[in-house]
């Protein structure tokens, strides 16, 4: 199922396309000072796809442990994403509040990876987020 949203300003388009409707995903919220400020929490599935396109690039924040890349609109500021790359593939989950103004989401359960060494992020990142086909 594809969902489309896009930030504030329209300046990036994020789509998703999971094999449930997006009303059964419960959102992760991470409890670090980054996620917490910025008021985020992530929507993903394994057997997913996500992409990001923009009409003007986009800014890459780094944060924590520095392994994961978070999108940020440089027109409206919206983070819209966090990304991984592996030597595969390149993972990642969508910020849940784009889609919650236009689709019924679930209340997020808090996470906290911050607790996890390094190995332990990447193991769970591959493992819990979306394929990207585009960024």
């Amino acid at each position: 199922m594809k969902y489309c949203v896009s930030c504030k300003c329209g300046n990036v388009e994020v789509s998703v396309n999971f094999p449930h409707p997006i009303e059964k995903y419960q959102a992760r919220e991470c409890n670090c000072d980054f996620c917490r400020a910025n008021g985020l929490a992530y929507l993903s599935d394994p057997n997913g796809t996500l992409s990001l396109t923009a009409k003007d690039p986009m800014k890459q924040l780094k944060q924590g442990s520095l392994q994961a890349t978070f999108w940020q609109c440089a027109r409206c500021m919206d983070i819209v994403a966090v990304t991984h790359s592996n030597p595969k593939e390149t993972k990642g989950a969508v910020c849940k509040k784009l889609f919650e103004a236009k689709y019924l989401v679930q209340p997020s359960v808090c996470v906290s990876p911050k607790d996890l060494t390094p190995t332990e992020k990447l193991n769970r990142w591959n493992a819990a987020w979306s394929t990207v086909i585009d960024t």
